[in-house]
C-alpha cells in the first residue's frame, strides 16, 4: 500500500503562488540576457551617481554621493562652451546625415533596381571603401581642403557626405532588393518616371531602412572625435561635444564630478533620440537583407 505524504509550508514562511513561480521562471529563462543588460548599465549609473557628488567625495571609493549636488551641471556650463559644442555638433550631425541620405538613396536605388554595365563592379567599389580606413587618404584629402582654405572649419566633414557613404549605400541597397518589383512595373505602367517612382513607391515602402540608416549616420557623427580634431581643433569656435569634451577633461582631470557631469550631458541628446526611435531602428536593421 502506497502512502502519499503531503509537504506543508514551515510555519512563518510564505507560499510561493502562481506570480512568484513566473517571476522565477522568468528570471531563469533571462537570466543571461539581465546579467549583460546590468553590465551595460552599471557604467552608467557609475557616470550618473559620481556626476552628483562633491568634489572631495569623487577622491574617494564611495559609490554613493553623501549630497546630491546639482549645481555640478550648472557649473558644467559656466566653466565651458557647451551651448556652442552642442550646436556645432547638431550642424555636423544633422547636415551630415540630411546629406548623405540626399546623396545614397538615389545610388542605392540604381544599384538595386537599374541593370547596367559594370553594376557588380560598382557594387564591389562600395564594398572596398566600406574596408578602407579614412587615416589612409587622410594626408591628400586634408592638403585639398587646406588648398581651399576650409581647415578649422566642419565643412571638410559635411560636404563630402554629399557624395555618398559606402555602408549607408550598402544597407539600403540590401533592403531595396527586397522590395518586390511587381510595385515599381505597376508604378511605370500608370506613367511614373524613376524619379516619381522613387519618392512616391520605393521612399514610402523604405522607411525604417532610411530611419535606421540615417540614425546610424547622426550617431556616427554625433560621436565623431577623429574629424573634428583633424580638421576643428586649431579654431575652438568651431569644436563638437567630443572634441570639447576631451578638453573639458583634461583641464578638469582632478574634479571627476564635472568631468562625469559633462559626459551625461553630452549623452543625453543620443540618449533621448534613440529612446523615442529605437523601434523604427530596429526594424530596420532586421528588415536590411543579406540578399544579393
Amino acid at each position: 500500500m502506497t502512502t502519499l505524504t503531503m509537504k506543508r509550508a514551515a510555519p512563518g514562511s510564505p507560499a510561493r503562488g502562481p506570480r512568484t513561480r513566473r517571476v522565477l521562471y522568468w528570471i531563469a529563462t533571462h537570466a543571461v540576457a539581465v546579467a549583460l543588460s546590468l553590465m551595460f548599465v552599471a557604467p552608467l549609473v557609475f557616470v550618473a551617481l559620481t556626476a552628483v557628488m562633491s568634489t572631495d567625495q569623487t577622491l574617494t571609493g564611495d559609490l554613493w554621493p553623501d549630497t546630491w549636488n546639482w549645481g555640478n551641471f550648472a557649473e558644467v556650463f559656466a566653466r565651458s562652451r557647451l551651448l556652442a559644442w552642442l550646436g556645432n555638433t547638431f550642424l555636423y550631425a544633422g547636415l551630415g546625415t540630411a546629406f548623405m541620405l540626399l546623396s545614397s538613396i538615389p545610388v542605392a536605388y540604381a544599384m538595386a533596381r537599374f541593370r547596367f554595365r559594370g553594376r557588380r563592379l560598382a557594387f564591389l567599389a562600395v564594398i572596398t571603401m566600406m574596408m578602407l580606413p579614412p587615416q589612409v587618404v587622410a594626408v591628400p584629402v586634408y592638403l585639398i581642403w587646406a588648398r581651399l582654405d576650409l581647415t578649422g572649419t566642419l565643412w571638410p566633414l559635411i560636404l563630402p557626405m554629399l557624395f555618398g557613404d559606402a555602408f549607408s549605400i550598402f544597407l539600403l541597397r540590401q533592403f531595396l532588393v527586397t522590395i518586390p518589383r511587381e510595385y515599381t512595373e505597376a508604378a511605370r505602367v500608370d506613367g511614373c518616371s524613376d524619379l516619381q517612382t522613387l519618392i512616391r513607391v520605393i521612399l514610402p515602402m523604405a522607411r525604417p531602412a532610411i530611419a535606421a540608416v540615417g540614425l546610424f549616420q547622426f550617431f556616427y557623427c554625433w560621436n565623431d572625435y577623429y574629424g573634428p580634431l583633424l580638421y576643428a581643433q586649431i579654431n575652438e569656435e568651431n569644436w563638437t561635444l567630443s572634441l570639447g569634451l576631451a578638453s573639458f577633461r583634461a583641464l578638469h582631470s582632478v574634479q571627476w564630478n564635472l568631468t562625469m557631469a559633462a559626459t551625461l550631458l553630452v549623452m543625453a541628446p543620443v540618449i533621448i533620440v534613440f529612446f523615442f526611435a529605437q523601434k523604427v531602428f530596429i526594424e530596420g536593421v532586421t528588415l536590411t537583407g543579406v540578399k544579393g
